[in-house]
């Protein structure tokens, strides 16, 4: 069977250092979970990206928010679409919005106008290192602040991706079943960056919050905790991931091109090709197109 099936790619970022605001980018590096960061900090455009993509069969993609201006959070959207209008990339658009703030609904509103736009990203890891933290405040998804915005991506059916890291999974389970009508986006695998004493946690977090029907998983990022991954190395998170959640409700994804850090886009897909090389037809195009195109509605 020919691995040249169709791939949709719901996980990649661009940035135009020349003309848009990102602060973890335009004031410098800075300490990261991903490490050294100095190789990307600098534009990349859909040329860019389509160019680390041409050897596969790439016919659709998602671009997740990337700390764009936090002064104008919709900017990034307003950009994207008009990147999306000009060359068909992306095909849908995760931006950002503070689910806090008391007025996100007419953010949302404003995002909502991009025809592309399908959800948003909040980022959630916490921990203990805070060149690895993302939101200052654990356990924001309790307060009443954060879910009072969290009911208004429900109130547009828009979708929600989940970046956190594997003890904040049970937090998580809980906000996916008091709103079991969004559609959550596991990103990263989980984001597992802290070494492989810790696979067994991360395992029974993810078969946790796999409890929740409502929940997908992006195999993706794993470059991000295995600097120097093998096919070998990833293999055990990637068939973890899919026992949890099973194949109807994973996808594969680039995170590109922050993993462009650690390997090539062809090495990316190639790995999941091979770990998936015995699941069927149908398993397989679910995981490589079907779902992403079902899961952000493209």
């Amino acid at each position: 069977m020919s691995d040249d099936f169709p791939i949709i790619d719901p996980h990649f970022h661009l940035w135009d250092l020349e003309t848009n605001y990102y602060p973890w980018l335009s004031d410098g590096v800075k300490p990261s979970a991903f490490g050294d960061y100095t190789a990307i900090n600098k534009t990349y455009l859909i040329e860019d990206f389509l160019a680390d993509a041409k050897n596969q069969n790439l016919v659709k993609a998602v671009h997740l928010d990337v700390g764009y201006d936090p002064r104008d959070p919709a900017g990034e959207t307003r950009w994207l679409q008009g990147v999306a209008d000009t060359h068909g990339f992306p095909h849908g658009i995760v931006g950002y919005a503070d689910l806090r703030k008391p007025n996100v609904g007419d953010l949302l509103d404003e995002h909502m106008s991009h025809a592309n736009f399908r959800g948003i990203r909040q980022s959630m890891n916490f921990h203990k290192d805070p060149g690895k933290t993302y939101l200052t405040d654990p356990e924001v998804s309790r307060t009443p602040e954060w879910r009072r915005g969290f009911k208004e991506l429900a109130r547009r059916s828009l979708s929600f991706d989940l970046q956190l890291y594997y003890w904040q999974m049970e937090e998580f389970l809980e906000l996916a079943r008091d709103f079991p009508d969004v559609q959550i986006i596991l990103n990263h695998t989980g984001m597992q960056v802290d070494g492989r004493e810790h696979f067994e946690a991360w395992r029974k977090s993810m078969r946790t919050l796999a409890q929740a029907p409502n929940v997908a998983c992006k195999i993706s990022g794993l470059g991000m905790g295995d600097w120097t991954w093998t096919n070998q190395s990833i293999r055990p998170y990637v068939e973890e991931a899919i026992a949890a959640f099973r194949a109807e409700r994973c996808m594969f994804a680039s995170n590109f091109p922050v993993d462009k850090l650690f390997s090539s886009y062809d090495a990316v897909f190639n790995a999941f090709k091979e770990i998936t090389k015995d699941f069927t037809l149908t398993e397989r195009k679910a995981l490589f197109h079907g779902n992403a195109e079902r899961i952000y509605r493209l």
